[in-house]
């Protein structure tokens, strides 16, 4: 397997992203997380790419979370080292994600601890398979998470559900993770892969220009009050009619067929 912490292959018109350090769990480490980052630019850019698909190598882990040898080091060069390379970076990374203009599916198809399930929480849709584990373990070596999750989660699950885990470390179940909102579904081991593309494959056919501007009405519409996320979508309504695709999809349509979107 290659010696790149994350795995790039094209399929079509969609992107697989694969975690790739399965000896350490698909621990996210610095690489790993500056990696991610740069191949999400570089699908940004990639107008031929409509979607990604994230998963891990191996069949015991999607990731295990912040690799801790590597940032017990920046805490132990102190609190503005420890924020700038640990925080600052896996905050970015999931923010990100959060905001991706093209829709990001994680296929969770092991543990998803810490810094995995921050992702899988910010990601727009997840596919868990039945043997995926959920944690947050963070409070375990006694810090809060620091990815983004004692905000999604509770956004995901509500404030009560979202504290059990949070302020317990407690392991759940893929079935308590759909439960919660913080994956689609569970799916067999063996399917898991094939759904993800297969959803992926219901959204790709729809203009991307949509797909963009549903993405950012949702992604600010929920932090904001209703009067200003129904602001936010008329603004992606107005974007959206002077294209193309939208010409495209009501002439399709009207004449009963299939619609050809361009992207433009």
């Amino acid at each position: 397997m290659s010696t790149s912490t994350v795995l790039f292959e094209k399929r079509s018109q969609i992107a697989l992203l694969t975690l790739n350090r399965p000896q350490k769990l698909n621990a996210l480490n610095y690489a790993t997380n500056d990696r991610l980052m740069e191949l999400l630019d570089q699908i940004e850019q990639d107008e031929t790419i409509k979607a990604v698909i994230l998963t891990g190598a191996g069949d015991r882990a999607f990731s295990a979370g912040g690799d801790i040898h590597e940032f017990s080091q920046s805490i132990k060069d102190g609190v503005d080292v420890a924020m700038r390379d640990f925080v600052r970076r896996g905050q970015a990374m999931t923010s990100r994600m959060e905001a991706f203009p093209k829709p990001i599916i994680a296929a969770v198809n092991g543990l998803a601890f810490g810094g995995g399930c921050e992702i899988t929480e910010a990601v727009h849709l997840a596919i868990a398979s039945e043997r995926a584990l959920f944690a947050k373990p963070e409070i375990n070596i006694g810090i809060p998470p620091t990815f983004g999750g004692t905000q999604r989660l509770p956004r995901l699950a509500g404030r009560k559900r979202a504290l059990e885990y949070l302020l317990t470390g407690d392991p759940f179940c893929p079935e308590r993770a759909c439960e919660m909102g913080i994956v689609n579904r569970v799916v067999p081991h063996e399917t898991l892969l094939d759904t993800a593309f297969e959803l992926a494959g219901r959204i790709t056919r729809h203009s991307p220009l949509a797909s963009a501007r549903i993405l950012h009405a949702v992604t600010r519409g929920l932090n904001t009050t209703i009067a200003e996320g129904l602001q936010i979508e008329s603004e992606q309504f107005a974007r959206m009619a002077v294209t193309r695709d939208v010409h495209e999809g009501l002439g399709a349509w009207i004449e009963r067929r299939t619609p050809r979107y361009e992207g433009r």
